[in-house]
């Protein structure tokens, strides 16, 4: 995760991302479901962190950064 600051606008939107019952899901009482949420937070993050850029042109060139 060395790629992203804690205030990084892509890593927010990341979590944002998530399902409204996984983020509301971290504040419940019941463990397994906090962990359940957190998991499924988790994956999203990482989905998203892992797929490829948006192309916004077909004629775009897909650069490294």
């Amino acid at each position: 995760m060395d790629r992203f600051a804690p205030d990084s606008a892509a890593l927010c939107a990341a979590i944002l991302d998530a399902p409204v019952w996984a983020l509301i899901g971290l504040a419940v009482r019941d463990p397994r479901l906090r962990q359940r949420a957190a998991q499924e937070i988790a994956k999203t993050v990482l989905d998203r962190i892992d797929s490829p850029l948006s192309v916004e042109h077909p004629d775009q060139l897909h650069l490294a950064l």
